[in-house]
């Protein structure tokens, strides 16, 4: 799955996300669009809204944006992406903690912190702590 996010400002955008390791893989400056990648395989498309002949979005866009959705992000260090982020302004809703989370057979961890991006889009970038076996 390939997630677009509409925003509000595409360069302001492109500045936070490469707070949390995503670079321009390609744009299209006259569609204001920009495709991200960060790590091995990860990618994000951004498209500044626009009042053109886009399909998309079908209602009205209302701060904050992306309502009912979260966007796990893997990242190598969850703590320099959290100095990061502290260093640029930016709230950050949780900082990181450590998280298990139960699967069939075992627990999977995670150290994780939440931030909203800059049009209200949640984001959990998390770094992975690898497996233990289930707790009852």
């Amino acid at each position: 799955m390939l997630p677009e996010l509409i925003v509000d400002d595409l360069a302001a955008s492109v500045t936070f996300y490469a707070l949390l390791g995503f670079r321009v893989a390609y744009e299209r400056p006259a569609e204001r669009f920009a495709c991200l990648s960060a790590g091995d395989g990860v990618r994000l498309m951004l498209e500044q809204a626009s009042t053109g002949d886009r399909l998309y979005p079908r209602a009205a866009l209302e701060h904050p944006y992306g309502r009912g959705m979260n966007l796990s992000i893997d990242v190598e260090d969850t703590e320099a992406v959290h100095r990061a982020l502290v260093a640029a302004g930016h709230e950050v809703r949780h900082p990181p903690r450590e998280r298990w989370y139960a699967r069939t057979d075992d627990e999977i961890g995670e150290l994780e912190l939440t931030v909203d991006d800059p049009d209200g889009y949640l984001l959990r970038p998390t770094q992975n702590l690898g497996t233990r076996p289930r707790r009852s």
